[in-house]
């Protein structure tokens, strides 16, 4: 199932959103080199954050390893993901607080994933874990919300409306299943499934922490 379309706040816009978006595919076509060697410099490398002398830069790389992808596909999921998600979020949260909420998310999910293979030397890149947390919040405020998908039947292709809480549910259940069968030795494969889980959590349990006591007009 692919989402495509939600129920979205009348008369705003989500200044952060796209600004988080933009940066997102401007980082990928004018900075991010596709090489090995740029990877491992600023993608976070579990390892770095458990070796003396090395953590501080391995706390630096948690942000920049936010604004990287592997390929085409891998960042436009994330946006598609981002795009139809995030507004909302931001509409409950306003502008400065939904910045700081998002980059934290991201945060708690490099973590969690770095806690769970702390010796790994593989560069982890991408929003995931980010949006990860936007699609915990989303769950926790709007699971009413109808959002319409798109789903692949063998050779057909259909479009129906189920509500926030049945795919958000669902998606998470997947990331969770792919975090546990990822712990099988030789299973491990090349997703970081845990700070997807951790992001999703994470969002879960801080949304009512970040949500403003009285909602101002100018939405900051």
């Amino acid at each position: 199932m692919i989402p495509i379309a939600d129920e979205s706040p009348k008369g705003y816009t989500p200044f952060v959103n796209y600004g988080l978006i933009a940066a997102n595919i401007l980082v990928y076509f004018f900075w991010q080199q596709h090489t090995q060697e740029f990877a491992f410099t600023y993608g976070l490398v579990p390892a770095r954050l458990f070796t003396p002398g090395e953590q501080g830069y391995a706390i630096f790389t948690i942000f920049t390893s936010m604004f990287m992808h592997g390929g085409l596909g891998h960042l436009f999921g994330n946006m598609l993901y981002l795009y139809i998600f995030g507004d909302n979020v931001e509409y409950t949260l306003g502008h400065v607080r939904y910045l700081i909420f998002y980059i934290l998310m991201g945060v708690f999910a490099a973590l969690l994933q770095a806690f769970l293979a702390p010796n790994s030397t593989v560069p982890m890149i991408g929003a995931s874990g980010a949006i990860s947390g936007i699609l915990g919040a989303y769950l926790v405020k709007f699971p009413r919300n109808r959002v319409t998908v798109l789903i692949f039947l063998f050779i057909f292709i259909d479009i129906i409306h189920i509500p926030a809480a049945l795919l958000l549910t669902l998606w998470f259940l997947f990331q969770l299943f792919n975090g546990w069968t990822s712990l099988v030795p030789g299973l491990q494969g090349g997703v970081a499934w845990f700070a997807h889980v951790g992001g999703f959590l994470a969002g879960v349990s801080l949304i009512h922490l970040f949500e403003p006591r009285f909602k101002s007009r100018v939405y900051l």
